[in-house]
């Protein structure tokens, strides 16, 4: 057994609108969960591995129990939070101590204590000391006192930790834990019956998500962890989507915000094409989603055998040049996810992309080639007909890699100069197949002009 399988889970369960999903992002300390005051946004689990203090844990959020989801899944809600109590280290029951102790939260006591783990009781939604008395009601749960917190308002989440580590069996061993993050997550994503599933299954080498022919089988984000030459990633397999006027459920809503938390979440995003089917407006909404939030992105042409006989490679590619000219730098994949056909490559190419795009640039070379790019093409004047200086470039971040360059006139340097200069950095540096992020920004004042 590796590292990764003893890695304790804490699983955060309780009835609808106790705060569980707010909870989960407050301790992971992003926002990763849907917080909406809609009942039963959560349906499925996710898994978020995180380090609180000296510890590794997976932290589980988990749809709310005792809920009769209206488009008639309540029976795999169920059924995913009991996988997620099945795993469990240690159960974190949130309450909610303004709503007080209903009758629901008794009925959810008598599942949580089956598992037999121990459990921690949290008194969320305490924005306030005053609210702080009214947590003894639910002493009669009989898990002892509940811990009360806000994760609103940030009350408590020290001392929230602190008790989660208490409550943790001992690490499996004496050394100091390694096990850290994956280096990598990859968002899959794209229209709906494109093989993403299947790709994932195809990682795992086991049927990890499930599959079928039906359009929009996957109705949640699932996060999947593999190995690839000893390395750990995540894969995030995302719903399929569907185009805006054929969405008719909050099924179909919802899965558009997981497949767009999903991008946000990953290092590097696979947009993924049926080889057999045009490109449509989903692809183009997708990538523009992709493209706003500068990921690195592989064009993933799946179901290549059955087409691969009718064009070529080459023809394919050029297609997608000419349908995603803003993004010419992805580099494009062909693969058969059936038959395992070109997988491992395409992870390759990941990996490639995800270590360009955290990748640093000493400012003295990013200067030498801002001078030299200025030199071979002049700034448009401002507004007044002055000269438009560019003073220096610097490189502020990484992932994505971002250029902050200040100039005696933001506001003049047009788009298709900035383009320019992008393209002039591109030809250079090591980015030549990540987005790079260019800001131009006044050099006066501290935080700077920036369009």
């Amino acid at each position: 057994m590796t590292a990764s399988h003893l890695i304790p889970r804490v699983v955060i369960v309780g009835r609808p609108n106790v705060g569980k999903s707010s909870l989960f992002n407050w301790l992971i300390e992003k926002r990763i969960a849907i917080e909406d005051p809609t009942a039963g946004v959560t349906r499925d689990r996710l898994v978020q591995r995180v380090r609180l203090e000296d510890r590794v844990v997976d932290l589980v959020d988990t749809g709310g129990m005792g809920f009769d989801d209206p488009d008639g899944l309540t029976a795999q809600i169920d059924k995913q939070i009991e996988a997620g109590l099945g795993e469990a280290a240690l159960v974190l029951f949130v309450v909610d101590v303004r709503a007080g102790l209903l009758a629901i939260d008794r009925d959810v006591a008598q599942r949580v204590r089956k598992t037999g783990a121990p459990v921690l009781v949290v008194a969320n939604k305490a924005d306030a000391p005053r609210f702080d008395a009214l947590a003894h009601e639910f002493d009669e749960l009989g898990f002892g006192e509940p811990l009360i917190v806000s994760a609103l308002q940030h009350r408590h989440r020290g001392e929230l930790v602190e008790a989660i580590l208490e409550r943790l069996p001992p690490p499996w061993t004496d050394e100091p834990e390694e096990v850290d993050l994956p280096e990598m997550k990859l968002a899959m994503v794209g229209r709906r019956n494109v093989g993403k599933s299947t790709f994932v299954n195809a990682l795992a080498h086991e049927e990890r998500v499930i599959t079928s022919p039906v359009a929009g089988t996957t109705r949640d984000s699932i996060d999947v962890r593999f190995e690839v030459d000893g390395h750990s990633f995540l894969a995030i397999d995302t719903p399929g989507l569907r185009r805006t006027k054929s969405r008719t459920t909050d099924l179909d809503f919802y899965s558009t915000h997981r497949a767009q938390r999903s991008i946000r979440r990953a290092d590097v995003v696979l947009l993924f094409f049926d080889a057999s089917e045009p490109i449509g407006k989903v692809d183009k909404q997708l990538a523009e989603t992709i493209t706003e939030e500068a990921k690195p992105v592989v064009f993933v042409v799946n179901k290549w055998d059955l087409y691969a006989a009718d064009v070529k490679k080459r023809e394919w590619a050029q297609y997608l040049r000419d349908t995603f000219r803003t993004m010419p730098w992805a580099p494009v994949a062909f693969t058969t996810a059936t038959k395992s056909r070109n997988v491992k490559a395409v992870i390759d190419t990941a990996q490639r992309l995800f270590r360009q795009s955290r990748q640093r640039v000493p400012t003295a070379k990013l200067n030498n080639l801002l001078r030299d790019a200025v030199a071979a093409n002049q700034p448009p004047a401002d507004t007044r007909g002055r000269p438009v200086r560019l003073y220096y470039a610097t490189q502020v971040e990484v992932a994505p890699p971002t250029i902050v360059i200040a100039s005696s006139a933001p506001k003049s340097v047009s788009d298709p100069y900035r383009r320019y200069l992008l393209n002039a950095f591109r030809k250079t540096l090591p980015f030549d197949e990540v987005p790079i992020r260019l800001l131009v920004r006044g050099r006066s004042s501290e935080k700077g002009e920036e369009e």
